[in-house]
């Protein structure tokens, strides 16, 4: 049985002495005690010494990677194919497949031949001649190396890793920095308030905290390396007549201590943010000029590394930053987010809301070649970012300009802007709804209306009869038989009218009113029947007498 070994120096094939000391696996160690003991079981047939770093870290990937490098092939046609029938013990069963497909080689992996390969790295240094152990060891360290750097995928020209954690840094301090001052503002508000209200500045507020320490002490301190002048005067001014209360020395000392870390965070932050910009003009000149360094450092934290940032599309980092809107419109079927972490960048900020979504698409776009230029290109100049920001900046004074440009004439001349005077509408409230109930007077109000109408009414009604008792003879002439019959129905229904109203009075006082009416009719409609006969055709005469006929009939049958 043949052995493969791998080490640092190079490939080693041994040659299995006694077979039957593998089977027994638990005393196997005992055999690798000594170098001399090794050599009774194992012995070295064949060593292939790596050339360079290069070489050696090309055969570990493919060994790691469970792939069949070249130097490997070479060694086992060389060495393992003049004896075929040997059996060949590995240590990864998946490379034992791959030797077994390409060269046709019968490969053993079991925990024998694991406890084997233990007992020779135990004594590697005695089975493997001419090899000292201090270059073993270096060769190791530098694969080792080596192969770290290849697994991080480490390049020392492009550590994007840093600007992930520098940004990261920064926010947090942000954070902590708010937090601290409002913790200082707050606790000393108890002993000097007005101080607060003059001194907006975090950091000057701090600083003349720790130089005031207790109130009382403004008078005879300078402030004027840390305050204006007008701003110390005014400070201590108010120190005379604060209305704070009293605290003990050791509140001061403790709030002096918070204002210690406020300006040292501070102080720590600002070289921080120094860093930054920096690394982000090392490493991505070009992302930085586009859309500057926090947008910047963002957009590759966000993505994880520079290379990932690389792969996205121009929509993908229009957008990075706001997926939880993305898929919350999506999911209502509502307009999806026209940027995300890009709105921060000076150029989309600097436009009017018209135009952001334009400005932050175009940006976009420019952003995304900036990026891969800075990631996969050789170069290390800004010159790209450049030039695209100044074409960015050109399409945006266009779009500023385009809406107040003349429509009419030569379309080159802007359009006279009128000056803009603000007109407000002051809008008075109306109580009326305030209660649903209408008032007494409002009652009263609608009463009178109702029967003012209820007296114009009748008028209108009397001035239409008189119009309809008296029509000319040219008219009588000219009607048509159909109009005088529905004019002749309406005057009977008119005249039934008063008869049906009086029904409510005592059958005595009827039949004597009735009879009185009956007479004045039958006085004022002679004379007009004499005048309708002269101008009516003979088929009209026949229709009246049949009328007159009925209501004679009616008239007896009220007798």
């Amino acid at each position: 049985m043949l052995v493969l070994f791998e080490t640092a120096a190079g490939y080693a094939i041994f040659k299995v002495l006694d077979e039957q000391k593998l089977q027994q696996v638990d005393s196997l160690w005992k055999e690798f005690e000594t170098p001399e003991k090794a050599n009774k079981v194992v012995k070295l047939k064949h060593f292939e010494k790596f050339q360079d770093t290069t070489e050696a870290l090309a055969a570990a990937t493919a060994m790691v990677e469970g792939k069949l490098g070249k130097s490997l092939k070479k060694v086992l046609k060389k060495v393992v194919a003049k004896e075929a029938h040997e059996q060949l013990a590995i240590t990864d069963a998946k490379l034992g497949g791959v030797i077994k497909e390409k060269l046709n080689l019968s490969c053993v992996h079991s925990p024998a031949v694991a406890e084997l390969m233990r007992g020779i790295r135990n004594q590697m240094e005695g089975l493997i001649t001419g090899l000292p152990a201090r270059e073993l060891s270096a060769m190791s360290l530098g694969l080792a190396h080596s192969l770290s750097r290849y697994k991080l995928k480490f390049s020392p020209d492009k550590v994007d890793t840093m600007i992930v954690q520098a940004i990261s840094l920064l926010d947090d301090l942000d954070k902590e920095l708010n937090n601290y001052i409002m913790r200082c503002r707050e606790w000393y508000g108890w002993h000097f308030p007005e101080l607060g209200k003059i001194i907006t500045d975090n950091l000057a507020y701090c600083k003349s905290v720790r130089k005031i320490g207790a109130r009382t002490n403004v008078a005879s301190l300078d402030l004027s390396d840390i305050l204006p002048e007008e701003i110390e005067a005014e400070v201590k001014l108010a120190a005379e007549i604060s209305m704070g209360t009293e605290v003990s020395e050791e509140d001061i000392a403790n709030i002096m201590h918070l204002c210690d870390q406020v300006i040292e965070i501070t102080e720590y932050r600002s070289q921080l943010y120094d860093y930054l910009k920096n690394r982000m003009m090392a490493i991505a000149p070009n992302l930085t000029v586009m859309v500057g360094e926090l947008v910047g450092a963002r957009l590759i934290s966000h993505a994880g590394s520079l290379l990932n940032l690389a792969k996205h599309p121009a929509s993908t980092v229009q957008i990075l930053g706001a997926e939880k809107a993305l898929f919350r419109a999506l999911k209502t079927r509502r307009d999806t987010p026209k940027y995300g972490l890009i709105y921060h960048a000076s150029l989309v900020g600097q436009t009017t809301a018209k135009n952001k979504g334009k400005i932050s698409r175009m940006l976009a776009a420019k952003t995304a070649l900036a990026i891969r230029y800075d990631a996969l290109g050789e170069d290390t100049n800004a010159e790209m970012g450049v030039e695209n920001r100044a074409k960015l900046e050109v399409r945006l004074r266009y779009l500023e300009e385009k809406g107040i440009r003349r429509i009419s004439g030569s379309g080159k001349a802007l359009a006279r802007a009128d000056k803009y005077q603000h007109k407000s509408d002051v809008k008075v409230y109306d109580p009326s709804g305030d209660s649903t109930l209408p008032t007494v007077s409002k009652k009263r109000k609608i009463e009178e209306v109702e029967e003012g109408e209820e007296e114009e009414k009748p008028v209108e009604a009397k001035a239409k009869k008189v119009k309809r008792e008296a029509p000319t003879e040219g008219e009588a002439e000219t009607e048509t038989p159909k109009k005088k019959k529905k004019k002749d129905k309406k005057k009977a229904e008119e005249e039934y009218k008063p008869e049906e109203e009086e029904t409510a009075v005592s059958p005595a006082e009827e039949t004597t009113k009735k009879k009185k009416k009956e007479k004045k009719r039958a006085a004022e409609e002679e004379p007009k029947e004499e005048e309708e006969e002269a101008a009516v055709s003979p088929a009209e005469e026949t229709t009246e007498k049949k009328k007159k006929k009925k209501k004679k009939v009616k008239e007896e049958e009220d007798d």
